[in-house]
């Protein structure tokens, strides 16, 4: 069993953010993200200061909303079309979960496609669909699985692949990015029946529901590659993954850990995908 270590890959995405971005400065182009966020969740608090943290390290400039709770869906949609129209911005990342009163697909809706470096908007995900040529903003989740991949040299075409959860955000488009790499490729749920008689069949396993112990070693098969993209907070503290990592691994040729797996990649993804906006947006090679 090998660990797929997401904290080192991303650090080395990261550097090579950092010295493409110097790059970019040298010519007058300055990447920036401007984040929205919504109430005080702490999860949500965590995760931003980690982007916060990746733009520092990478030289990205960072500027914040913070709104609170009771704002409305108008008052956002007002805010995203400002940035929309604001030259110095390159990509606009809405912190979800949104409160409930406001409907987060009209939210997504208003970011203009070209700035949307979360890849959530219905343009860059239909994009998405057509070819690994028109992957240049997709969701940084399924980005950071497919790099961590690559950087392991771990062979993709022809391998059967499932993947557990079908998420806007996570499993469908990492399904579709698997299918653009020649794989064949399960995606189950919540409404799937006998779930260990697909994961049984995967050569590569990816899990991204949330829910500890999902997976346990007798519902894979001796030498799958597992994904673990879940994220549970035990009431002892303790964060955790979807997959039983002490049992898995002994029949796992390659596994993530949770935390230090995906988590730092999706991260690492976004810087990629901020400055990759800011060349398109500026026509820069």
């Amino acid at each position: 069993m090998a660990l797929l270590d997401g904290k080192k890959v991303s650090e080395e995405i990261l550097e090579k953010v950092y010295h493409e971005v110097n790059r970019m400065k040298l010519d007058h182009i300055i990447p920036k993200i401007a984040v929205i966020l919504v109430g005080k969740d702490p999860a949500s608090l965590l995760y931003i200061s980690r982007k916060q943290a990746a733009c520092v390290k990478t030289g990205i400039d960072w500027v914040q909303f913070d709104y609170e709770p009771d704002v409305t869906t108008d008052e956002l949609i007002e805010k995203i079309q400002e940035l929309n129209t604001d030259p110095t911005i390159h990509g606009i990342l809405v912190q979800l979960p949104l409160p409930k009163h406001i409907f987060t697909p009209n939210i997504i809706k208003a970011i203009d496609p070209k700035k949307d470096v979360d890849g959530f908007t219905a343009y860059n995900l239909g994009k998405m669909f057509l070819s690994t040529e028109f992957e240049h903003l997709v969701p940084c989740t399924p980005l950071g699985v497919i790099r961590l991949l690559e950087h392991y040299d771990v062979k993709v075409e022809g391998k059967e692949v499932v993947v557990v959860g079908h998420s806007n955000i996570v499993g469908k488009p990492l399904s579709s990015m698997f299918l653009n790499r020649n794989a064949t490729v399960t995606t189950c749920h919540i409404f799937t029946k006998d779930l260990a008689s697909h994961t049984k069949r995967a050569d590569i396993l990816c899990t991204g529901v949330g829910k500890a112990n999902l997976i346990t070693a007798d519902m894979v098969k001796e030498g799958v590659i597992v994904i673990d993209i879940g994220i549970v907070r035990l009431p002892n503290g303790k964060t955790v993954g979807d997959v039983d990592f002490v049992n898995v691994s002994k029949k796992a040729s390659y596994i993530t850990p949770v935390p230090g797996g995906v988590g730092p990649m999706t991260v690492a993804c976004l810087m990629e995908n901020t400055m990759n906006a800011a060349k398109r947006i500026n026509g820069y090679k």
